[in-house]
């Protein structure tokens, strides 16, 4: 691993002051964590992103949802770690994160711009479970009334409900949940790491019920796996039941790194579709432009059908005195894609 260079040098991402440790309890089985001191927590987005937000906050690196299709895998490759396996055993674990961010917040020079998180890997991984980051970094947000928005697949975001009230008494806070199909069988090949499909939906009804509007990223959309017509359906359909204020499809891309270890587990698991995939994505990373506004288009329909709007992650609803009013469905024919 290249602890030694990263550390080397002032503009290094790490201290050379690296702690492993591998678990061996039934919740972290044959995972490493790589805990680590970073130089910097507040990230500046490429300017080349598609992105609606500049800055991230990322606590680890790696991520044990295992999902096969995470365009985050490539990451792992700068550490001289695998993006497979690697990726999903191998996590990096930024300790300093809140005091960190806490400092970087109080600098002259910050702005208060808007901080998204779980636009990498996933904060609320079991790795959180572990070391509890969040919670001080939801509380140095707070503190600094500054405006942020999460996307999970996590439950263990509702260990945290108390904070993202609190912070969304005094600053604009965004919550959302990626739930791509609802196929049970499909998950647990290829997200086998996640919650199930219907706890995420729990998420979404109770940060409803306690008045946190949350959206629902309808990601990936997997080609000839989860985008029939009936599957959409019965996917936006449970959305609108979960009381997501909203939803987004985003169709399914494979970056390096990720387009090898998905095609590969699409040839032990559905070798008559590899064919298909390579035609389809035979022009780069990203599904060809027709059939992301054909699943698009659907989404949305089905989605005014039940009274939801589309999902934009720049979009941070403060907390309300009361319940919220459901919103009127916004028509919006633009692709989210995720860097």
């Amino acid at each position: 691993m290249r602890w030694d260079n990263l550390g080397g040098s002032p503009s290094a991402l790490f201290g050379t002051d690296v702690v492993t440790r591998t678990v061996d309890t039934p919740e972290f089985r044959g995972i490493t964590f790589h805990e680590v001191r970073a130089r910097s927590i507040l990230n500046r987005v490429p300017g080349a992103s598609r992105m609606p937000f500049e800055w991230t906050v990322n606590p680890y690196r790696g991520c044990s949802h295992a999902c096969v299709y995470c365009f985050a895998r490539k990451t792992h490759g700068y550490l001289d770690l695998d993006t497979g396996l690697d990726f999903d055993s191998q996590i990096v674990v930024k300790v300093n994160a809140p005091e960190l961010l806490r400092r970087e917040l109080a600098a002259p020079r910050w702005r208060g711009e808007h901080v998204a998180m779980g636009t990498n890997v996933d904060c609320y991984q079991r790795a959180e479970g572990r070391y509890g980051l969040m919670p001080g970094i939801l509380t140095a947000l707070r503190d600094h009334a500054n405006p942020f928005s999460i996307l999970t697949k996590g439950t263990l975001v509702l260990r945290d409900l108390a904070l993202l009230r609190q912070a969304a008494e005094v600053t604009d806070v965004g919550v959302s949940v990626s739930v791509g199909f609802l196929d049970e069988a499909l998950w647990r090949t290829v997200e086998p790491g996640t919650p199930a499909p219907g706890r995420r939906l729990d998420v979404v009804r109770t940060l409803a019920d306690h008045g946190i509007p949350c959206g629902v990223l309808m990601a990936p959309v997997l080609p000839f796996l989860s985008d029939a017509p009936e599957q959409l359906r019965a996917t936006v359909r449970a959305v609108a039941e979960s009381g997501a204020d909203s939803v987004t499809p985003l169709a399914l891309h494979l970056r390096p790194g990720a387009r090898e270890w998905y095609l590969a587990w699409l040839g032990r698991h559905h070798p008559h579709l590899v064919r298909r995939y390579e035609a389809l994505y035979a022009g780069g990373s990203y599904a060809p432009t027709w059939y992301q506004r054909r699943i698009t288009r659907q989404v949305h329909e089905l989605a005014a059908e039940y009274g939801l709007g589309p999902f934009r992650r720049d979009r941070a609803p403060r907390l309300p005195p009361e319940a919220a009013t459901p919103p009127e469905p916004r028509p919006q024919a633009t692709q989210l894609t995720l860097l």
